[in-house]
Formats: structure tokens, sequence, C-alpha cells
């Protein structure tokens, strides 16, 4: 059974950090490009950051270049998503998920598999 489990978020201030985490199994983790997609109340999901399988390639959205800093453990089968200089706009349910097609500067499209989310929220 394929899984992915996130985990990570909370509640933070405008500036803060935070760190979320995925989990997989099912699957070998080491062969697939992985991705964050974020949904945030009454919006579509939209995709924030992905990394290629060896972990050497990193794709951003514009929204959070510079601040997010996506990496792999494939010994761990883990994904994290370093956040930084959080703003209120970054509030969502943040989830890690598996894209059908390699990732590219245009970003990763067309997912076959996703974790149940962590909620982050920014506000003072």
């Amino acid at each position: 059974e394929v899984q992915l489990v996130e985990s990570g978020g909370g509640s933070v201030q405008p500036g803060g950090s935070l760190r979320l985490s995925c989990v997989v199994s099912g699957f070998t983790f080491r062969q697939f490009d992985i991705a964050w997609i974020r949904q945030a109340p009454g919006k579509g999901p939209e995709w924030v950051s992905g990394i290629e399988s060896t972990g050497i390639t990193t794709y951003y959205a514009d929204s959070v270049k510079g601040r997010f800093t996506i990496s792999r453990d494939n010994a761990k089968n883990t994904l994290y998503l370093q956040m930084d200089s959080l703003k209120p706009e970054d509030t969502a349910k943040y989830y890690c998920a598996r894209p059908i097609y390699k990732c590219s500067v245009n970003g990763c499209l067309g997912y076959d598999t996703w974790g149940q989310g962590t909620q982050v929220t920014v506000s003072s």
C-alpha cells in the first residue's frame, strides 16, 4: 500500500519558520520525483516545490522561491520542506504528492498519490 504521511505543520507568526516532513512507503522512493502541493481555504491546489529523484535538482514556485527549501533523504524515504520568512499568504494545508511526470522548471504536473496533509497557519 502506497502511503505518504506529512507532519510538522502548526501555527506561527509572520517571519517564522517551520519544517515539514513526509515519510513515504509502498513504493521505491529513490526512483521518483516528488513534490509539495498546498491548498488554501476556498482555493485550488497550488504546486509549491519539487525535487528530482536523486535530490540534486530542485524547483520552486515563484511565490516561495528564496524562502522555502526542499530536500530529501532517500535512505530514510523522507521528503522535507524548510519554510522560512513565512507570510500569512502561506497559510494552507500542505501535501506531499508523487507526480506522474518528471518535474521541470514549469513545475511538477499530474499526481497519482497524495498524503493526508498538514496544516500551516501563519498569523499574528
